[in-house]
């Protein structure tokens, strides 16, 4: 993973700028020609840090959306590493083909069996390409399904990442039945005999996201987003104006806080001040950490009354007190 820090959205260029210039001046302390400037790196390093803390404490919308698309953001291969032993992928729907925006596979988390499923973006070109940008074929979705039902079979909790814009859109997934897959994904999801827990890492966009997302307990990362459609997409279908994207943003309540409200999603994890992406390590142990909260709530559990659970979860989205 590259370094973070050298990776700005566009709302950071004053911060930029202070962290080029606090790197300037370290270049002069350490040069040849040492010039005594730790007073003003210091002054500096301190308001750079001030700047990104009220920065990222008063994020709007479209600014977590951005947020939630970093490309140095952790993915899902960063948290299978961290918290999955001895994992074994499991590849393939038995169908067509292995698709590797889905990756899949059993392992241990923290002493548990589990099946664990996620969206893989990549991390270089080469990566991103081979992931197809964490934007799933039906094939993968078949592949969720099997191993979902494998989970179901063994009575192995299942742990699902998302972190997709959304399915892929080509012909060729068009042919081979993609909305079919992503329906068929969420009906399994849903009829799970076993605790199904959810962690939006990223993005979750559309039906490529509710297809891993229809789950027991659902948490999100603080800067991730959730939702139907991308803000680009509503705004180009509504306004047709691409100019409408931050409004977009706004109108679709797509933050966790928004979220929780509704009552869509569990639980939401803070994140590092500046994002995941800038201490990974921090947010790879909140989130196993949190994971582990929700598996708690199901221990000792039936299969009944895990259904029964999740079925009230759903019906009560939504709902609020008159």
């Amino acid at each position: 993973m590259s370094d973070p820090q050298r990776t700005y959205l566009d709302f950071e260029r004053p911060i930029a700028e202070l962290d080029n210039k606090i790197e300037e001046l370290e270049g002069l302390a350490n040069g040849e020609a040492a010039v005594d400037v730790a007073a003003e790196i210091t002054t500096l390093r301190a308001k750079s840090a001030k700047m990104l803390a009220d920065t990222y404490a008063n994020l709007g919308p479209w600014r977590k959306t951005q947020v939630a698309r970093h490309p140095n953001r952790p993915h899902f291969r960063d948290f299978r590493k961290a918290m999955i032993t001895e994992f074994a992928e499991l590849r393939g729907d038995r169908c067509f083909g292995d698709d590797q925006a889905i990756i899949g596979g059993v392992g241990f988390f923290r002493g548990r069996p589990v099946m664990v499923l996620g969206h893989e973006k990549g991390h270089d070109t080469k990566s991103r390409l081979h992931h197809n940008f964490g934007m799933a074929r039906p094939e993968g979705y078949r592949k969720a399904i099997r191993l979902m039902e494998m989970a179901d079979r063994f009575q192995l909790p299942v742990l699902t990442f998302v972190d997709t814009a959304g399915a892929y859109p080509g012909v060729g997934a068009e042919e081979r039945g993609q909305a079919e897959a992503i329906a068929r994904s969420t009906e399994r999801c849903l009829t799970l005999g076993v605790p199904l827990i959810t962690i939006i890492t990223g993005e979750g966009g559309s039906g490529g996201a509710v297809a891993l997302a229809s789950s027991s307990y659902v948490i999100m990362l603080e800067h991730s987003i959730y939702s139907v459609i991308s803000p680009e997409g509503c705004a180009s279908i509504l306004w047709t104006d691409s100019n409408k994207t931050k409004d977009a943003a706004i109108a679709m309540k797509i933050t966790a806080e928004d979220l929780k409200a509704f009552g869509i999603i569990d639980e939401i994890i803070d994140e590092p001040i500046g994002g995941a992406h800038r201490d990974s390590v921090q947010t790879l142990q909140k989130s196993a950490d949190a994971i582990e909260r929700a598996l708690d709530k199901f221990t000792g559990l039936g299969r009944s009354e895990i259904l029964s659970r999740r079925k009230a979860r759903f019906y009560a989205i939504g709902r609020t007190a008159v």
